[in-house]
């Protein structure tokens, strides 16, 4: 079985849905001082009035809330920001989509229709059940090309579904792996003791492998009723999805971040991903006021910046993450990006 669903934003209150429903900062503010943080530092970023995040159905700006979220780790001095959010994120803050799964008949049930209304929570994004055999793996990934940092949102959400599973099956159990898509933090033995499993970083996707035969409980809050309610719903708010497009820079960007673990991005690849001639993926670039080349040098470069100023990963390490073949090379590109070698760079940033 494969379930898979991306890019399908809703309408909420007549408003275009921009990104993500405001149910997924639920206790955001509260946290952040929790930790020590200023949480007015983080408002401003979100876009809207504070007082409006109290209603779970207000629609945030995807690459806003995740920049929001990689400020809340920045401003708490706290690495694992995400990890801890979603460690304390119960089903119930998420509200329709976490209530979507809580009434399901069983925790297999809620694991396919978590997946499935993920979209009219969040667009731009990737989430999908695999049959494995004797486990399902459950993928999740921020697809925007606006957006390059995303490691808080994906420690995150993968605790928000570790969460509706421990519901049912206790707060003692660990799915059998855990997969990150970004490089491996410094406290890193923070995520294994907290899943309570392996967890392997610099992976393809953000994933939890989840062994069957521990699905088959049922729901303890499970309301066939209601949940024929929200689906209902959930049917009329899809005939009025709206799908805002993102510029070919935009797409070309999200190719680029993903590609660039396996080395050099090509345009001949680009193309033949998203789906047009080479040729006029160049005009198009040409049009916005960039070129291919360009686009892959301005993702290395935020990606770089962020690295350099928030881990303590090698220059082989960054070599490897930004797709460069030589240290040497990397080390010519932070010359030129920031007029300083990356020996001296961590100094001065």
């Amino acid at each position: 079985m494969l379930i898979t669903n991306s890019k399908m934003p809703i309408l909420t209150d007549a408003t275009p849905h921009k990104g993500v429903l405001a149910a997924a900062a639920t206790g955001l503010f509260e946290f952040i001082k929790g930790h020590g943080g200023e949480p007015a530092k983080v408002i401003g970023q979100l876009g809207v009035n504070r007082l409006l995040l109290e209603n779970p159905t207000i629609s945030l700006s995807l690459p806003d809330y995740c920049t929001a979220l990689e400020e809340s780790a920045r401003i708490c001095r706290c690495d694992n920001f995400g990890l801890y959010y979603g460690q304390q994120f119960r089903p119930q803050h998420l509200g329709l989509l976490g209530y979507i799964g809580l009434s399901s008949h069983t925790l297999e049930e809620a694991l396919v229709n978590f997946a499935r209304a993920f979209p009219l929570h969040q667009h731009h994004s990737l989430i999908r059940l695999i049959d494995q055999g004797e486990t399902y793996r459950f993928d999740y990934q921020v697809r925007h090309g606006a957006i390059m940092i995303r490691r808080q949102d994906a420690e995150l959400t993968l605790g928000m579904v570790v969460n509706l599973i421990r519901e049912v099956l206790g707060r003692d159990w660990s799915p059998r792996a855990v997969h990150f898509e970004h490089p491996k933090p410094k406290s890193w033995k923070e995520h294994e003791r907290l899943f309570g499993a392996p967890v392997q970083f610099g992976q393809s996707y953000n994933s939890l492998v989840i062994p069957k035969n521990q699905l088959v409980r049922l729901m303890p809050s499970r309301d066939p009723m209601l949940l024929a309610l929200m689906q209902g719903s959930l049917t009329q708010i899809s005939s009025q999805t709206f799908y805002p497009q993102q510029t070919m820079v935009e797409v070309v960007r999200e190719y680029v971040r993903q590609m660039l673990r396996y080395g050099e991005p090509k345009l001949a690849d680009a193309a033949r991903e998203i789906k047009i001639q080479e040729k006029l993926l160049q005009a198009r670039l040409r049009d916005e006021g960039t070129s291919f080349s360009k686009v892959v040098d301005q993702v290395r470069k935020e990606i770089a910046s962020f690295y350099l100023k928030h881990s303590e990963l090698s220059a082989s390490e960054l070599t490897s993450l930004l797709g460069y073949s030589e240290i040497s090379v990397f080390s010519r590109a932070t010359k030129r990006w920031f007029g300083i070698a990356s020996t001296q760079l961590r100094k001065k940033i």
